[in-house]
């Protein structure tokens, strides 16, 4: 009886410890973030990355709507990956040298954190080379990379880590929420590269009006983190909470009227990443929860691309379906606001199915 109530004990301490761990970690990336930012404005200014918005040729509605939107400063999305990794280095690092409190602190785990880390790296240099093209018209459409390498990139990127869980971690089950755990063998490989680049393509499209990419992945990383934390994947957790500090500071100056916008740098790796852990914790069927509004997203953009090309005609006014109520008369805010209210229900919803489906 006295050792299962120090055990109980002990657990309850370890859950405060690292509970602490994580808020303290989400705070300091909150600051970092805030800290960097002046710095990232100015490179942005000097080299001159502004926002191109495509001709009313190309897109109409588009250009009408976000015509005043030209010249903004763009690629603001190192603010958020910037900070992650600058703070993974940095304190991987000084717990090497000086363990104790910064061991405790670093969250750089082969098992846990490597991959997302790796994802969020290489999808965010994939996206600075094409905001780069953009800034400078480079490219087709006005500037940029095709779709076509994007999702070259896409599937790389997500090829690279389907193996490594399949050979190196040896992963090859899925989870379906209230129903039950199934082997799937090497199915497993295409499904993680559908999931990571669904996820990347999904974070790209959502990105368009202000505040929306970033309000919409802060959600979903929060509840991510909380599903690593009730796992015990805590520096996976903690790695969630760095992503959720550094975000918020992004929002305080891309909330309309945005001082800045995301950039392809940002939506691409926040995407992989979101996928790349969702797979980590083996939720990618609650993804539809996590993230709807990225769903709802690329369905109306897949949507409209499929009715131009058979109907010969439009199913929006324009697509991502965020620009179509745009066009019905919805102040971008209005737009942004409530799917950000779509994103809390879809996410209570999610954590709810998860912890039915953890727990009865």
């Amino acid at each position: 009886m006295v050792e299962s109530s120090e055990i109980t004990l002990n657990m309850a301490a370890t859950i405060v410890f690292q509970a602490v761990r994580v808020i303290g970690l989400t705070m300091l990336g909150f600051v970092v973030a805030m800290a960097i930012t002046p710095l990232v404005l100015k490179i942005i200014d000097k080299y001159g990355v502004k926002k191109q918005i495509r001709s009313a040729e190309q897109a109409p509605v588009f250009a009408k709507l976000h015509a005043g939107k030209a010249g903004t400063p763009n690629m603001g999305g190192i603010i958020i990956w910037g900070t992650v990794l600058s703070l993974a280095i940095i304190l991987f690092v000084l717990s090497g040298i000086f363990e104790g409190f910064f061991s405790y602190l670093n969250f750089v785990d082969r098992a846990q954190t490597y991959l997302p880390l790796f994802a969020m790296f290489i999808a965010a240099a994939v996206g600075l080379l094409d905001d780069i093209l953009n800034a400078r018209r480079i490219g087709p459409r006005g500037g940029g990379l095709s779709m076509r390498y994007r999702f070259i990139g896409h599937i790389l990127i997500a090829l690279a880590g389907a193996l490594w869980f399949y050979f190196k971690l040896d992963w090859n089950v899925i989870s379906v929420p209230l129903v039950g755990t199934f082997t799937i063998g090497w199915w497993y490989i295409p499904i993680f590269i559908f999931v990571i680049v669904a996820s990347a393509f999904s974070a790209n499209e959502t990105d368009g009006l202000d505040g929306l990419a970033g309000g919409v992945s802060l959600f979903a990383f929060g509840a991510l983190t909380v599903v690593a934390f009730v796992l015990g994947r805590f520096d996976l957790a903690t790695l969630g909470g760095v992503v959720i500090g550094a975000l918020l500071a992004f929002l305080w100056f891309n909330v309309y009227p945005a001082r800045f916008f995301m950039g392809d740098n940002g939506s691409m790796s926040l995407g992989i990443t979101i996928g790349v852990i969702a797979m980590l914790t083996d939720t990618a069927l609650l993804l539809p929860f996590f993230v709807p509004i990225f769903i709802i997203e690329s369905g109306s953009v897949i949507l409209q691309l499929f009715s131009k090309k058979f109907r010969g005609k439009k199913i929006f006014l324009s697509s991502p379906i965020h620009h179509h109520f745009e066009a019905r008369g919805w102040h971008e805010t209005k737009v942004t606001m409530r799917f950000w209210i779509v994103s809390i229900i879809g996410v209570s919803l999610g954590l709810v199915v998860f912890f039915l489906n953890r727990f009865l």
